[in-house]
């Protein structure tokens, strides 16, 4: 705080502002402050306020050892003064002796017979103040479920005992009946028992988080798989992060260590890292960290001991550094409390968690499923699953001999040769063979930097290419080398020319580098004479691909006979020399020139042939590429069903080589394009996460985040708002994104879309936090204004929703002046309309002024529209103003002023006719002018008059199901008349 309250009024105010906070410290903190505030009054009744509030913050603040400290206090004050609690303080104070016993419950250093005195406290209470005691009996059964003794009896005490207006919610006692069967070996008697609370008919503050972390394994033991995995994503969201949840935090890493998902459980673990220091409460630790040891304990059985974890603050943790540390921290705990409560129950407990084997091998739980490998550092390119690479040769001049004879070929098993020489020569004890078949060592060098400049033009790198092909040039001439060297500079000239250019004249600028790159490897070709075969054919095809991509940039038809001419030399020379790859190679770029020309006919002719030819004489690594790119052309086609044949057998065959080398990320984002045409958005879903999934793991990050975002916007669309939020979660805990180092834009794209996904999912307070950050962030945007509008105008809605009408103005106002910069007519209309109707619904006659006052903002945007000339593409902006104007109108009463707008909105819309959408929205209109003429200003004869021929109108149009709300009014008129 950064005033005390000075008045009673400012306290009250100070404490349903710390209301609003989540439980944390920030909100725990203040509320002692209050505390101390509250203290300075002669009245009594703010510091009761003041003391209640703290106990909350405490109790779901996981700091169990302070909240039975001010309850005293609280107690003390009751029965000091009773008549400061007027009946809602004796409701709350009596409600919170539950919260006493889970506190003392959760404290090995309280001695059990405590633990019985305070229930035999919480019993003589309730009997004296006339109270039923079905909550005490509730309380004696959780401590013997706690203890580990017979619950039989304590649960039928319970459980038969007609509820109380103090017993716990209907969720939070479900959840325990649940639990009663499930510790009882009862798995479908539990699940029947959770149904209401796990389909959302029944919740609370911590249901149905809490339900749903105890759900999951017995609904896999059940075979409902499925339902766990929808289960465990919209669960987890409800506890994550939450001290006063760590238990269900723990129950879900679990669960991904039983299901194949241990990297997710990884990831999740890093997101709860803070748990590690936040939660003071024993027993909350103590399930925290059980759930943890399952999942640390999987890895390190699989072979990942020595992947990073994220654990306690002040060190870096392995996965077997850290399962030690909590291992022993969890058994001290787990014996702690079972020395004070008598038994083994938790010691037990803990054990059979920790020896539970795995339920399935993989479930995949969400969009973005990775294994241990994937998170690993550096983790290696997936090897090939259908083909059984080479064997790596032992000895290095047998690896340095086989990487060449590879790279000659242009074989996608040379990098994995590269990569492994990479390593061996980077050590410090490396000794480069006296060989003269291997060469000297800076030829090697030459060849490991030539690779690692062709991996940075995979990845768009084009200047970093660029300059590691020079530096390789240099190399390769120390080595005596000619040949080579002239090959590493004409890679060089190429990359150079592939730096993308901005500015207007942009394409221009970089087909003219093109064609300057072009003349130059040509005179490097003329100038190395004597060139070995495969050399030779490899500057051909850069002459070739030069030209190509000048004509990629261009678009120019004058470009297209010189790449064709360049290819035939290629051809012609590869045919002479028998170099299979370059044969196909020129194929492939023949074929290319078409399509871009586009003559795409020609391109499939020319596609066929190859594909003939590669089935005959290879190389094999040659077809899924030539596959894909004739998919691309059938969609060019609109032959969709051919496409996706094509890019399907294209990926079959994909799967035998590196992921890289044949391009799989770019065939699985125009297999989804293919799906996506052909209705299939669920499996477009799956091949769009893969593509992202496999860029990611190449190092193209913004390529793959971007798809990433079009792959979370289509789950979205397909309400999969969970799947959204998951996958966005994880996204936004990458590294690169957390320090800054993405595109600030693309950041800010995906947190929008998680935003919107929340909203989605009925979490209106999360997703209008995250709206007002991403709208204060994009005020900024100056190059960009129209974004901030768009952004600022759905904060503004959901402020809105949230009945926060001041900061909705705020907010409007906001996105007006960036909409003056960068005009959005259509969504500063629709937001505007919106804030005015959600003021109206909410406030009635004392909102209509600051309604109307939306509404007039609104017609200034609908009157710079028509001059604009703008078009919307739904609603007519006028005569959805009208429509709105009546509507708000109504909610405040003013039915004559309603009916009015209604009427023009009627005229501006016109007669309906044959589109659906038009006769919608005038039948809509119809319908609430007859209900404020024929109800609200009981004029029923003309309102019928009114129904009756719309409803003839629109059913001689064969809008038939338009007219079902009409003749429902006009049937309710007529009963009341």
């Amino acid at each position: 705080m950064s005033t005390a309250p000075q008045t009673t009024d400012e306290l009250y105010q100070a404490l349903q502002e710390n209301d609003r906070r989540p439980y944390g410290r920030t909100r725990t903190v203040t509320a002692e402050e209050l505390v101390d505030a509250a203290e300075q009054f002669a009245e009594p009744v703010p510091l009761v306020h003041a003391l209640l509030e703290l106990q909350e913050a405490y109790t779901y603040g996981s700091e169990p050892r302070k909240s039975p400290v001010v309850f005293a206090r609280l107690l003390t004050l009751f029965d000091e003064q009773p008549d400061v609690f007027d009946e809602r303080l004796r409701h709350m104070l009596f409600w919170r002796f539950k919260w006493v016993a889970h506190a003392l419950r959760q404290l090995p250093e309280i001695p059990l017979a405590s633990l019985r005195q305070w229930l035999t406290e919480m019993r003589d209470r309730y009997e004296k103040a006339d109270l039923g005691l079905q909550p005490y009996y509730a309380q004696a059964y959780q401590l013997a479920a706690h203890v580990g003794e017979d619950t039989t009896p304590a649960y039928e005490l319970w459980a038969g005992r007609t509820r109380t207006r103090l017993s716990d919610c209907e969720a939070c006692e479900i959840c325990e009946r649940a639990l009663y069967h499930l510790t009882a070996g009862d798995d479908e008697r539990a699940l029947s028992t959770w149904e209401p609370v796990l389909a959302g008919k029944e919740s609370c503050q911590e249901e149905p988080a809490r339900s749903v972390s105890h759900a999951l394994l017995p609904l896999l033991r059940t075979g409902r798989a499925d339902r766990a995995r929808e289960l465990h994503l919209a669960g987890y969201r409800g506890c994550r992060r939450n001290p006063s949840m760590s238990q269900e935090v723990g129950r879900h890493l679990e669960f991904c260590a039983l299901t194949g998902n241990e990297a997710r459980g990884l990831e999740l673990l890093a997101e709860n890292r803070s748990l590690f220091g936040e939660v003071d409460s024993p027993l909350d630790l103590l399930g925290f960290l059980t759930g943890t040891e399952v999942l640390l304990q999987r890895v390190e059985l699989l072979g990942h001991g020595e992947l990073p974890a994220a654990g306690y603050a002040g060190r870096t943790w392995t996965v077997a550094g850290l399962r030690a540390e909590v291992r022993g921290r969890a058994d001290d705990l787990a014996a702690r409390f079972d020395a004070r409560n008598g038994t083994t129950a938790h010691t037990d407990r803990r054990r059979a968690r920790l020896d539970r084997a795995p339920l399935l091998d993989a479930l995949e739980l969400t969009l973005r499923p990775r294994s241990l490998d994937d998170v690993a550092p550096a983790a290696p390119v997936a090897a090939p699953t259908a083909r059984t690479a080479a064997p790596v040769a032992e000895s290095v001049p047998e690896l340095i001999a086989r990487a060449r004879a590879l790279d000659e070929q242009g074989h996608p098993d040379t990098r994995a040769c590269w990569a492994r020489l990479r390593t061996l020569v980077a050590a410090r004890d490396y000794t480069h063979p006296d060989d003269p078949a291997v060469g000297p060592l800076v030829r090697l060098r030459a060849d490991l930097l030539a690779d690692e400049a062709s991996r940075a033009g995979d990845k768009d790198e084009f200047a970093v290419a660029a300059d590691l092909y020079e530096e390789a040039a240099g190399l390769y001439d120390d080595a005596g080398l000619p040949g080579q060297a002239a090959l590493a500079r004409a890679s060089a000239l190429l990359a150079a020319a592939e730096v993308p250019v901005e500015g207007a004249d942009a394409t221009e600028a970089k087909a003219a580098a093109l064609t300057a790159a072009h003349a130059s490897i040509v005179r490097l070709h003329e100038g190395a004479p004597g060139l070995a075969p495969h050399l030779e054919a490899r500057l051909l095809r850069m002459r070739a691909t030069a030209l190509g991509l000048r004509l990629q940039t261009s678009g120019s038809q004058e470009h297209v006979a010189p790449v064709l001419a360049e290819v035939e030399l290629l051809h012609a020379f590869a045919t002479r020399h028998d170099v299979a790859g370059q044969v196909s190679g020129a194929l492939l770029l023949r074929a290319s020139t078409y399509a871009l020309s586009g003559d795409l006919p020609a391109a499939v002719t020319e596609i066929d042939a190859l594909l003939d030819r590669l089935r005959a004489h290879g190389p094999a690594w040659h077809l899924p590429r030539t596959l894909g790119l004739r998919g691309r052309l059938q969609l060019g086609l609109q032959d969709v069903q051919a496409a996706h044949a094509d890019l399907t057998e294209s990926l079959r065959l994909a799967a035998g080589w590196p992921a890289d080398a044949v391009d799989a990320a770019r065939l699985h984002g125009d297999l989804a394009q293919a799906c996506m045409f052909l209705g299939r958005p669920d499996e477009a879903l799956r091949h769009l996460t893969r593509s992202a999934e496999l860029d990611l793991r190449h190092g193209s990050r913004t390529e793959a985040f971007c798809t990433y975002s079009n792959a979370a916007q289509l789950s979205l669309d397909l309400g999969r708002v969970e799947d959204c939020i998951a996958l966005l979660d994880s996204l936004l805990a990458e590294p690169d994104v957390t320090a800054g180092e993405l595109d600030d834009r693309l950041v800010a794209q995906l947190r929008l879309t998680r935003a919107r996904a929340l909203h989605a999912g009925d979490d209106l307070k999360a997703a209008t936090a995250e709206f007002v950050a991403l709208a204060a962030e994009s005020a900024g945007w100056d190059d960009d204004p129209g974004s901030h509008a768009m952004i600022a105008a759905e904060t503004a809605v959901l402020l809105g929703e949230s009945g926060d009408f001041g900061r909705a103005r705020e907010a409007a106002e906001q996105a007006l002046a960036a909409h003056a910069r960068d005009p959005r007519y259509e969504q500063l209309s629709n937001c505007l309309r919106e804030l005015a109707r959600l003021q109206g619904q909410q406030q009635g006659p004392d909102g209509l002024a600051d309604a109307l006052a939306f509404l007039a903002d609104a017609g200034r945007v609908a009157d710079e529209a028509r001059a604009a000339g703008y078009e919307a593409r739904g609603r007519s902006l006028d005569s959805a103003l009208a429509y709105e104007h009546g509507r708000v109108n109504a909610y405040a009463g003013a039915y004559e002023d309603a009916l009015a707008a209604l009427e023009k909105a009627l005229a501006l819309l016109g007669e309906p006719g044959a589109d659906q959408d038009h006769a919608g929205e005038w039948a809509e209109c119809v319908r609430l002018a007859g209900a404020v003429e024929g109800i609200y200003l009981e004029r029923p004869a003309p309102a019928l008059t009114r129904l009756d021929a719309s409803v003839a109108r629109l059913t001689a149009l064969g809008h038939t199901d338009e007219t079902e709300p009409l003749t429902s009014l006009a049937a309710r008129l007529r009963d009341e008349a």
